[in-house]
């Protein structure tokens, strides 16, 4: 009997779908699970609620824990919890060596480790990148950085064969890197041109599938290599693209016209000598990034460095859809499909593509489904009962969205071009993680604990 009881634990424990990296299963945010409630509620639905360090890093899983990063007080944390009770396993703590420039939509813990389901990576912007096996031991840690991303890096690690590849797009020396997951060592870097990225990559086949700064690029999971470089991209990529066979689905934004800096000035020149210094600009990103990158770089904003940022980020606001083909000789091209860009204004939540249609969120609960094939609009309505901004990336199982707002309301909606709302349930703590999926159960991140929902 003992053994039966064994085999039947593993066997449970195998069916279990990994949701393993940022957005689960290649960054679809798609789970193929089944049994997921379409009614949720903090009294009916919720299995346990643990606290958790402060962080935006998004909840992974393997088939016994769940790993979030953290950082409180100068320290940077991984932590693990049992995924059937929801008890700290176990946290394991590094020293900040630095606190970089980053947007306030940014963290230090903002970044989603990715696991091989028994050893978990994590990367921090202000250290670099650490493996533990599952019982909490070290394995390695692997410094990087620092790095010069204006907003911050936000591109969250993924497993390519035995590496786990990290993309730090920058605006000094951007580059693709594979670290070896068995040891830590760096076997391949590749410079890239694209500056200050934060999408997280996919894989396609044997190539590894970026987006940032107006370009879709394919590098070789072998040797780093980039074999195929598409342009005409928007300038700034703040999501993730989504992939389904050959089709990629993408959006970006920009300036459609250069922003006056007499407004700025008039605001924040305190001596009125037509420049900014940065005990007048502060900490805000935008201008501490002009001030460290452009021109001379003296930290003096003036309208020369300001017009040459304005430059950088004209460009539309776009959705797009790609097609990857290989010519006569094999080489790699992407064609555009179609392109949807009537005031899309998303910036942070990724697209979802679920059952043909597409998905995207904005701020205001603004929710557009498109036909995936076409890019026709289906819909676009407000999302009742979750009407604040939008950090979190909509995913979807078992017919229906899940799609969590900054003010802390989780929405269940029935999935289709005609989408509906199913039920809301309020955490009452603020939601900037994306949840993940499994076994009909939700996990939630909020700014204060990490939640199981289901059944």
């Amino acid at each position: 009997m003992r053994t039966l009881s064994l085999l039947l634990l593993c066997l449970s424990l195998s069916s279990a779908e990994e949701w393993n990296r940022f957005r689960g299963p290649n960054g679809s945010g798609v789970s193929k699970d089944k049994n997921f409630p379409a009614t949720l509620s903090m009294e009916k639905n919720m299995l346990w609620r643990s606290g958790a360090r402060p962080g935006k890093s998004s909840p992974i899983l393997t088939a016994r824990h769940v790993f979030l990063t953290g950082a409180e007080d100068g320290k940077l944390y991984l932590q693990c919890f049992d995924r059937k009770t929801g008890k700290l396993a176990w946290e394991r703590v590094l020293e900040q060596p630095r606190k970089e420039i980053v947007n306030t939509l940014n963290h230090e813990a903002a970044v989603t480790p990715v696991t091989d389901g028994e050893n978990v990576y994590a990367f921090f912007k202000d250290f670099g990148i650490v493996s533990f096996d599952s019982t909490g031991k070290l394995r390695w840690k692997t410094p990087l950085g620092p790095f010069t991303n204006t907003m911050g890096i936000g591109a969250s690690p993924i497993l390519a064969g035995d590496s786990v590849i990290v993309t730090i797009d920058q605006m000094d020396d951007s580059y693709i890197a594979a670290i070896d997951k068995r040891n830590g060592e760096i076997r391949w870097k590749t410079a890239r041109e694209e500056t200050d990225g934060w999408g997280t990559a996919l894989t396609y086949g044997k190539e590894i599938l970026t987006t940032s700064r107006g370009q879709l690029g394919l590098h070789s999971v072998a040797n780093g290599k980039r074999v195929m470089t598409h342009r005409g991209l928007p300038i700034a990529i703040v999501a993730s693209p989504v992939l389904s066979g050959d089709t990629v689905i993408l959006f970006g934004y920009g300036s459609e016209e250069p922003a006056p800096f007499a407004p700025r000035l008039a605001k924040l020149d305190k001596n009125h000598d037509g420049k900014l210094t940065a005990d007048e600009y502060g900490t805000d990103a935008f201008l501490l990034g002009i001030g460290k990158y452009e021109g001379n770089r003296d930290g003096v904003i003036t309208q020369d460095k300001w017009d040459a940022k304005q430059r950088q980020v004209l460009g539309p606001n776009a959705m797009l859809a790609l097609r990857l083909e290989r010519d006569a000789k094999g080489a790699l091209a992407a064609r555009e499909l179609w392109r949807y860009d009537k005031s899309f204004t998303s910036v942070i939540p990724s697209v979802l593509l679920y059952e043909n249609v597409v998905y995207s969120v904005k701020n205001g609960g603004i929710l557009t489904s498109l036909d995936a094939a076409s890019g026709k609009v289906l819909k676009t309505s407000r999302v009742d009962g979750a009407l604040s901004g939008y950090s979190s990336s909509p995913v979807a199982a078992d017919g229906k969205l899940y799609l969590a707002s900054e003010d802390g309301v989780l929405a269940v909606l029935k999935a289709g071009g005609e989408w509906q709302v199913l039920s809301t349930v309020d955490f009452g703590e603020p939601i900037y993680a994306t949840p993940a999926l499994s076994e009909g159960s939700v996990f939630v991140r909020t700014g204060e604990a990490l939640y199981r929902l289901g059944r």
